[in-house]
């Protein structure tokens, strides 16, 4: 008797303990269900508020249509694109001939790099480049040093020009100047440096002309060179899209950054206070990283990032689009799904809440999983973000994030682009058949295949299939490189006179 009372007993509490892993499990998957249910929640949120439809970019298209007719009537109208003068009214034929140079600075490196130009038939004979690191101290030194630095670089690659590159006899080095640094432009050849950028601090340059700066430091190195074109990294794009392909208009770069350029009529620039140029033509730098509108989705995350960001209330538009910002738009999303919804842990994890830690090269990644098991999300959030042991279904609405951030980007820019287009009036189908080309350079777009495919396909579907059908965007790798020095070419002192 004893004997079944103590089994009686053990079942009793063997089944007790089996009810209460029971009412555990039940208990975890209805916390698991209510997680994935916030989650859900939060990411149904961010379809709505990130949507694009296709009416809404044509009123963003034609707000920047707006904002480009106000930037070109004056500088004081309150746009919020400067439309800037390039002083650029020749654009490269495929005509040029001759020795040329560029000097590319943009960032921590600079390239210098020369070309043989032969003309029409042989067009880029030859060209040689070569990439020099500046030195962190000279990036927060004086004005001296930095052009200093430069020119001894500068004369170093001239002094290995080989004899595959003749200079006419009695004739100096021309060298297109790529300065992609805020700049006031005050003719083709000069411009007044406004701020420092990209790490650099060097206060005895701002208000200079950064020609003359350079200028006096070739001469300091007994190099006999002229600078004759000074220009920024997308028009020198336009410059070199428009050598390989005369119907290219417009320049895009959509990279770290975002800008594009174009050319303008010039009697269409009330601005423009002097002769108008022989060509009757004007390139324009739009600055459109800075266009706002309020038809732009701009949401608690991108105010949230604007606020924290170094430039506050500047560069919206490029918030919104480039390569520096989607990864970090990402980063705060999850973010808060883990605050919200846990999906990562009871803990958010500590590397989730850095910012900038989540690079646009880490989202291309994950967005471009093709793997049943997304192993490559997951190994991004182990070894970016520090969350390991994620749920297939975690992983898909990370690539999902993905999906919606960088398809608006991509439908923004479109829209951008499509101002353009309508600016110029070659949003409409032609009478004549003409070609509408858009030269574009930057890593987001050439390396990111799902943005830029989005990109293509927008504009596709605001210009219609048959409007569409004569509209080209063509990648134009180091565009800002080469095109310096194809300005140099066309801006030449020499034009005119005899090439032999």
């Amino acid at each position: 008797m004893g004997k079944v009372a103590l089994y009686t007993t053990a079942a009793v509490c063997a089944a007790a303990a089996a009810c209460a892993v029971a009412v555990v499990v039940v208990r975890r998957r209805k916390e698991l269900a209510g997680r994935r249910a916030r989650a859900l929640g939060v990411i149904e949120e961010l379809e709505g508020i990130f949507a694009t439809p296709i009416e809404r970019l044509r009123l963003i298209a034609d707000e920047m249509v707006e904002e480009m007719q106000r930037g070109l009537t004056s500088d004081l109208s309150g746009s919020s694109l400067k439309m800037i003068l390039s002083y650029v009214d020749k654009l490269p034929t495929g005509d040029e001939k001759g020795l040329f140079y560029a000097l590319d600075l943009g960032g921590t490196n600079f390239r210098v790099l020369r070309v043989q130009l032969g003309g029409r038939e042989a067009r880029l004979v030859k060209q040689e480049y070569e990439e020099v690191s500046i030195p962190p101290h000279i990036m927060v030194g004086g004005s001296i040093e930095l052009f200093d630095f430069i020119a001894s670089a500068l004369a170093n690659f001239v002094a290995t020009e080989g004899e595959d590159f003749h200079l006419p006899e009695g004739r100096q080095r021309e060298l297109g100047f790529t300065f992609s640094f805020p700049v006031k432009q005050t003719s083709i050849s000069s411009g007044n440096l406004i701020k420092w950028t990209k790490g650099f601090s060097i206060e005895d340059t701002v208000g200079k002309d950064v020609v003359a700066e350079l200028t006096k430091a070739m001469e300091r190195q007994g190099l006999d060179m002229r600078v004759t074109a000074l220009v920024n990294d997308t028009i020198g794009t336009l410059a070199g899209g428009r050598y390989g392909d005369q119907d290219v208009v417009a320049a895009v770069i959509l990279g770290t950054g975002t800008n594009a350029a174009y050319v303008e009529h010039a009697h269409a620039i009330p601005k423009w206070d002097g002769l108008l140029p022989s060509s009757g033509k004007m390139v324009i730098n739009m600055e459109w990283g800075n266009f706002r509108s309020k038809d732009l989705p701009i949401t608690d995350y991108d105010r949230s990032l604007d606020f924290e960001s170094l430039n506050p209330g500047e560069q919206i538009y490029e918030k919104m689009i480039s390569g520096m910002y989607l990864g970090e738009i990402v980063r705060r999303v999850l973010l808060r799904i883990a605050q919200e919804a846990s999906i990562f842990g009871e803990v958010v994890p500590p590397r989730l809440e850095v910012p900038f830690i989540l690079r646009t090269p880490h989202m291309s990644a994950m967005h471009h999983d093709t793997s049943p098991d997304l192993k490559i999300v997951a190994a991004k959030l182990k070894d970016v973000l520090g969350i390991a042991n994620i749920p297939l279904q975690t992983r898909k609405m990370v690539v999902g994030v993905c999906d919606i951030v960088a398809k608006r980007g991509a439908r923004l820019a479109a829209a951008g682009i499509y101002g353009i287009l309508k600016k110029l009036g070659r949003d409409t189908v032609q009478t004549e058949k003409q070609k509408t080309v858009i030269a574009m350079d930057g890593g987001l777009y050439e390396h990111y295949s799902i943005f830029s495919e989005c990109l293509v396909d927008t504009l596709r579907e605001l210009l219609g299939e048959e409007a569409s059908s004569s509209v080209v965007i063509k990648l134009a790798n180091d565009g800002s490189g080469i095109g310096a020095a194809l300005l140099a070419a066309s801006h030449s002192q020499y034009l005119g006179f005899d090439e032999s």
